[in-house]
């Protein structure tokens, strides 16, 4: 059926249901997930479901798993964490244990009570805690990486970033909100391969939205339908919701990855000239932008720890995109090829090309405050932790060639590698 839920103001937005193709032969295939999706699960995919889904939300109905089934030694780990959550060690894969999995709804019922958003904008609580579990389970638990836990991590390094008195200064209360929602909402219902998939596989979303930030566009999309099912905005002027809507399309639309160089050089301009004027929206929204783009990408400005689960993990959803692409006789994507592409040298290239750059322009901006010059050490010493196994690796492959010579690709990425 057709997975578009009109809105009041007649604007289509994508729903859960849209992916025909990946649905069923992506989703719960059986080399991705290990084992056939029950019927609950498929039935949970179709349009129709997933909207009559949330209507009992919208009835009142909330689902058994957004209840805590925890006792209270558990309840309790998670309250002392939760006062604790805008340290930058914040463990985010505990926190979802202690919170049985609820991990995004449970930060955003504490971050907007501890913004002063529920009182400002006059939210129902019932409503808004509707609205967060809608979004939780809009996101796909099966895939390794973009998950509800990867939302909550996000929204947590947003959290920090909302903090820094470069920025706090300036940031009303709309700001705030739009700054968590976008964190929090940023790769709902994401399929788990990535747009160039969607292209080659001729998805109706790659057509729908033109190959241009498909994925975004369908989050940002996605996020607007839930929204309006939910009400949650409904006692607020028609104009600051439509307004509301654009800018978390505008966050959401920042965090594709093909944009990484239109950013950076607007804000090293921005920088260079120093005429970044917080009192102005405009310059405020473009800073809600690039703190949205460093939250997205800050695991390996994490603690080595948990900077290392979040590696393991997109690694192994870029493999199975790999996998699913050799099944189906298409050209393995870059990063995607498990016997060529290793974590070590897939991380080092991230943080070199994409990471640092951007974390050294935001600590710039911050005026190299402590959590700044935290993750830019965290960034530092993680990069080199992945410089030592991928020589340890070279040194393996070389020990079991029995020509002794590293081959032509290995000697290309040893001295890619070595180039400061």
């Amino acid at each position: 059926g057709d997975a578009r839920v009109r809105g009041q103001t007649g604007v289509v937005s994508e729903r859960r249901g849209s992916y025909p193709f990946i649905d069923f032969r992506l989703l719960n295939n059986t080399t991705l997930s290990g084992e056939i999706g029950t019927k609950k699960k498929v039935k949970r995919l179709l349009s129709f479901q997933r909207y009559f889904h949330a209507s009992r939300l919208l009835r009142g109905i909330v689902p058994q798993a957004s209840l805590y089934l925890l006792d209270e030694d558990y309840l309790g780990q998670a309250r002392h964490m939760l006062s604790k959550v805008g340290m930058w060690d914040f463990d985010i894969f505990l926190f979802d244990r202690l919170t049985n999995g609820n991990s995004l709804v449970t930060l955003l019922c504490h971050l907007f009570n501890v913004h002063g958003l529920i009182h400002h904008f006059q939210l129902d609580m019932v409503t808004l805690h509707r609205f967060f579990v809608m979004v939780q389970e809009d996101y796909h638990s099966q895939n390794p990486y973009h998950n509800a836990v990867h939302a909550a991590d996000v929204t947590q390094a947003m959290h920090c970033y909302l903090r820094e008195p470069k920025l706090a200064n300036f940031l009303t209360p709309s700001d705030i909100m739009l700054g968590l929602l976008a964190a929090a909402a940023h790769d709902v219902d994401h399929p788990g391969v990535n747009q160039p998939f969607l292209i080659k596989t001729k998805h109706h979303l790659a057509s729908l939205y033109q190959n241009m930030s498909v994925l975004e566009n369908h989050h940002w999309r996605s996020t607007i339908g839930m929204l309006r099912e939910s009400r949650l905005l409904a006692h607020l002027p028609k104009e600051v919701t439509q307004d509301i809507e654009q800018q978390l399309g505008s966050l959401i639309l920042a965090t594709d990855i093909n944009r990484q160089n239109e950013f950076l050089i607007r804000l090293k301009s921005h920088l260079d000239n120093q005429d970044l004027r917080l009192e102005d929206a405009q310059d405020r929204h473009f800073m809600l932008q690039i703190a949205l783009k460093c939250a997205d990408i800050c695991n390996p400005c994490r603690v080595w720890d948990l900077s290392k689960q979040w590696s393991d993990r997109v690694c192994e959803e870029f493999y199975r995109q790999g996998d699913l692409e050799q099944k189906f006789e298409l050209e393995i994507s870059p990063l995607c090829n498990q016997q060529k592409d290793t974590v070590p040298s897939i991380q080092i290239g991230f943080m070199t090309y994409i990471v640092e750059p951007l974390f050294e322009r935001w600590a710039q901006f911050t005026g190299n405050t402590p959590l700044s010059e935290n993750m830019l050490n965290h960034l530092r010493r993680n990069k080199a932790k992945w410089r030592s196994l991928l020589h340890k690796q070279h040194s393996s492959s070389r020990s079991n060639d029995h020509s002794g010579q590293v081959t032509g690709s290995q000697e290309q990425t040893l001295n890619e590698e070595e180039t400061p």
